[in-house]
């Protein structure tokens, strides 16, 4: 996960990546591979999201918010969808279709959605920055956003992933972070957090004593109940 993270910011080392690119009509479009051997990063030639913005869905039923990823989730096999400023990742279920085979339906849609200037999510949708140091954010916190967001979230978008913060425990100095897109299910995930992440923060903030996921919560569907009119039993 992520080969290596702690290496990367400690001494700047970058391991290969596997690049490939691909002329899809009018849009030129690259493929990364991640960690991850079930997502796969598409690079269009142009910006998907505004600067330092994901927004990632895990089913269809999320999709509806982007015309763009309900699109790509009619591709049999895909499991998730990551839109970052520059970069889509997208995850197969592990039994799906060969990426080989996927690939050419998935250009399609992005090249005919892309080219046309269609919106990726709809216009009243508006993305939170998990990553903004409010007002009432303490010392601790604003140090955690900052060296997150300065030097451990670049390395984890150009794995095809992002991490949200999601709070800090005073009590037994926790901080927990939400992984997602690439390396939210990769297999090496724990050890990103503990040997990459965790290392750091606790290296820069004393404060910190140890990194936790947050595990993503499974929406539960809504219950409609229909109220039945009976009709009144006729007169004798």
């Amino acid at each position: 996960m992520l080969r290596g993270i702690s290496g990367r910011f400690f001494n700047g080392s970058r391991a290969a990546r596997s690049l490939r690119a691909d002329f899809v009509r009018s849009l030129f479009i690259q493929t990364a591979d991640t960690p991850n051997e079930h997502a796969l990063k598409f690079l269009p030639s142009m910006s998907i999201l505004k600067e330092n913005e994901t927004l990632e869905f895990l089913s269809g039923r999320e999709a509806a918010r982007s015309p763009l990823a309900v699109k790509l989730f009619s591709v049999d096999g895909i499991k998730s969808v990551m839109f970052g400023s520059n970069f889509i990742t997208i995850e197969k279920s592990a039994n799906s279709n060969q990426w080989a085979v996927m690939k050419p339906e998935i250009f399609s849609i992005l090249t005919e959605h892309l080219t046309t200037g269609a919106p990726v999510i709809n216009d009243e949708y508006e993305l939170s920055n998990d990553m903004e140091i409010n007002e009432d954010d303490d010392e601790v916190v604003a140090m955690i956003k900052e060296l997150i967001f300065t030097r451990i979230r670049p390395a984890i978008q150009e794995d095809g992933g992002d991490i949200e913060f999601a709070k800090f425990d005073e009590d037994s100095g926790t901080v927990y972070l939400k992984l997602k897109g690439a390396c939210r299910s990769c297999e090496s995930s724990s050890v990103t957090l503990k040997n990459g992440i965790e290392s750091m923060l606790k290296h820069y903030i004393e404060e910190v004593q140890a990194v936790e996921p947050v595990e993503e919560e499974e929406e539960e569907p809504s219950l409609v109940i229909e109220e039945v009119k009976v009709a009144p039993p006729p007169s004798l």
